[in-house]
């Protein structure tokens, strides 16, 4: 006698996800818009309300809905703006515990930025007329204060140029991070104003003649000081802050 084989429950909840998350996606369900109740689901799905229930858990893992006790699950795919201010919070108490962690940033910065002006000198994207707009401002910048803004400024308007909306976002949520540091690293003896603005110059000018390799180059270099001028301020604060 064969024992009948019990149906796998994971491949019952996972009709809900597959379906549920094609329809977010596509834009067939709107962000805000609430879902079906479980028994709707359960009848549309043909499965219990108990593997709808766990179909809606991996959505919510997901980022795609938000569920709250008595109310039907609501689609949350823009939330990934409020994750990513969360997520740039917590950066920044990690800074107030320990500064090292701004050399990080740096790092993290050399990631996307060597990668983001590579491909604009490839072709990919286009050059907002931002860039241009924040290379003038360095330029006449009067006061620390002023640089360091137009500084930040340039390098999130390379980013945006790409047009991948996601690393916009992400680099836009840690834009007053990054406005930070470059104000710490400005206030190190090191460069005159001119040159600076000549190196925010030169990777322009790579980018616009299509020289992928020297305009990664130059951006690193530009980091790579930044980063060093950066461990510079951090330590000479923390030499202040011990007791002689």
């Amino acid at each position: 006698m064969v024992t009948p084989v019990a149906p796998d429950r994971g491949k019952l909840h996972a009709s809900v996800v597959s379906a549920i998350e094609a329809e977010i996606l596509s834009g067939a369900l709107k962000v805000g818009e609430r879902l079906p109740s479980e028994a709707d689901l359960a009848r549309r799905f043909a499965i219990s309300t108990r593997s709808v229930r766990e179909g809606l858990q991996i959505l919510e893992t997901k980022g795609l809905v938000r569920r709250k006790h008595g109310e039907r699950a609501e689609v949350v795919r823009d939330d990934v703006e409020q994750f990513l201010g969360s997520l740039a919070t917590t950066v920044r108490s990690l800074f107030a515990e320990d500064p090292a962690y701004l050399v990080q940033l740096m790092d993290v910065r050399r990631m996307f930025e060597l990668e983001v002006v590579g491909r604009l000198a490839a072709g990919e994207g286009q050059l907002s007329p931002d860039v241009a707009a924040a290379l003038d401002e360095l330029s006449g910048a009067k006061d620390f204060s002023q640089y360091a803004e137009a500084d930040a400024r340039f390098h999130r308007a390379l980013v945006q140029s790409l047009g991948n909306e996601i690393l916009s976002s992400v680099y836009g949520n840690l834009y007053a991070l990054i406005t930070d540091v470059i104000r710490l690293t400005s206030r190190v003896p090191s460069k005159t104003q001119a040159e600076g603005v000549a190196e925010h110059e030169a990777i322009f000018n790579a980018i616009r003649t299509g020289k992928v390799e020297g305009s990664r180059a130059l951006m690193r270099e530009h980091i790579d000081n930044s980063t060093a001028y950066l461990q510079q301020a951090i330590d000479a604060a923390n030499k202040q802050g011990k007791p002689s």
